[in-house]
C-alpha cells in the first residue's frame, strides 16, 4: 500500500481541535425545533452547490422546486443533473465510505442518462483544462483500478483523523480523475460519506455549498498542492471550509423550504425575480455583477435572469452598461 503524500500543517492541528468543538454544537443545533427544515434546506444547498460549481445553470429556487416535485422549465441536462444529484444523495445512509463498489454504484446514480459508461471507470485518457491550457494531465487509463484500489486501502488502515484522510482522499481523488465525467462532485460527495463516520451531522451540512462560495480558492488549492505533489495546500483549504460551513449554518434564518418555496418557472414572477426588483427599485445604478453578489449568484446566472426579465418586460436598460440605470416597466 502507497502512502499518498501530505504533511498534516499547525494550522491543520488547530482547525481539527475547533471542529471538533463546533461539530457538538452543530448536533444541537440539528436537534432543535426546525431541526428537520435545516435538513432540507442544508440538502437543497448541497444539491446546488456542488452542480453549480459543474456549471448546472439552475438557480437555487429551481432546485427547490424539483426536489418538491415542481415542474421546472429548463435545458433537459441540467434537470436531470439535479434529479440524478437527489437521488444519490437519498442514497447517503446506505453507502459504505470506504467501498470501492459503493463508489461505483453512487456515480452510476449521478450520471445515471448523461454518460454512456455511467458507474464505470473511464477507458480514455483525460485532462483537467483552464480554457484551452491543459493544467492536469490524468493518469492513464490503464493506471486507474491499482490507484483507486490503493488509495481505498489507504482510506481503510490509515490511522489519521478522518478530517485528514477524507480530504485527502479528495484530493487524490480528483488528481486521478477516475471517471469520464463526474469526478467533481464524486469527490466533493465522498469527502462528505467519509466525514459522516466522524459523525452523522455531516450528511446535513453543506460543504459543498461552501466550496461553490469560494471555486477559485477551490481550484487554486488543487494546483498548489499539485505543483508540489502534497495534498498539504488542499487538506487546509477544505478543513477551513468545514470549520466555516459548521460555524455559519448555525445561527442562519432559514428559507421557507415548503411546497410554495422557490422560483415556479413560468408562473408569472419568481423570488428572484422579485428579489432583483427590490434591489432596483432601491439603487437603478446597480450592475448586474453588484446584483449577482447581493443575491449570491454567479455573474453568468445573474446576466441569464436579467436577460429574461428584459426579454419579458419587466425592466429595461436606459443608457449604457456601465452609466446607465434600470427601469422598472
Amino acid at each position: 500500500m502507497d502512502t499518498p503524500p501530505f504533511t498534516i500543517s499547525s494550522k491543520a492541528i488547530n482547525l481539527i481541535a475547533e471542529i471538533s468543538a463546533q461539530i457538538e454544537r452543530y448536533a444541537i443545533r440539528l436537534e432543535q425545533e426546525d431541526g428537520l427544515r435545516l435538513r432540507k434546506a442544508n440538502r437543497i444547498k448541497t444539491v446546488y452547490g456542488s452542480l453549480a460549481i459543474e456549471g448546472n445553470r439552475l438557480l437555487e429556487s429551481q432546485v427547490t422546486d424539483i426536489i418538491n416535485g415542481k415542474n421546472v422549465v429548463a435545458p433537459p441536462r441540467d434537470i436531470q443533473e439535479v434529479k440524478n444529484a437527489i437521488a444519490t444523495y437519498n442514497l447517503y445512509p446506505s453507502l459504505n465510505p470506504f467501498s470501492e463498489k459503493d463508489l461505483l454504484k453512487a456515480h452510476g446514480v449521478m450520471m445515471h442518462a448523461l454518460q454512456d459508461d455511467a458507474g464505470r471507470y473511464r477507458g480514455t485518457g483525460v485532462g483537467v483544462f483552464s480554457g484551452s491550457k491543459c493544467v492536469h494531465l490524468a493518469p492513464p487509463p490503464t493506471m486507474v483500478p491499482p490507484l483507486m484500489s490503493n488509495l481505498f486501502e489507504w482510506l481503510r488502515k490509515s490511522d489519521h483523523h478522518l478530517l485528514i484522510r477524507s480530504s485527502v482522499f479528495h484530493y487524490e481523488f480528483e488528481y486521478i480523475h477516475p471517471f469520464s465525467d463526474g469526478n467533481g462532485r464524486m469527490g466533493r460527495l465522498w469527502q462528505s460519506l467519509i466525514l459522516g463516520r466522524l459523525n452523522p451531522i455531516f450528511e446535513h451540512l453543506p460543504v459543498e455549498n461552501m466550496v461553490h462560495s469560494h471555486q477559485q480558492e477551490y481550484y487554486n488549492a488543487i494546483e498548489k498542492s499539485r505543483a508540489i505533489n502534497d495534498s498539504t495546500i488542499f487538506i487546509d483549504f477544505m478543513l477551513q471550509n468545514i470549520y466555516d460551513a459548521l460555524k455559519a449554518r448555525q445561527g442562519e434564518e432559514l428559507p421557507d423550504v415548503g411546497e410554495n418555496v422557490g422560483n415556479n418557472v413560468g408562473n408569472n414572477v419568481g423570488k428572484t425575480e422579485q428579489k432583483i426588483l427590490a434591489l432596483i427599485s432601491k439603487n437603478q445604478k446597480l450592475t448586474i455583477k453588484e446584483i449577482a453578489d447581493k443575491l449570491g449568484l454567479s455573474r453568468r446566472q445573474g446576466e441569464r435572469i436579467i436577460a429574461d426579465m428584459r426579454d419579458e418586460g419587466l425592466i429595461r436598460r436606459i443608457g449604457s452598461a456601465r452609466g446607465g440605470y434600470w427601469e422598472i416597466c
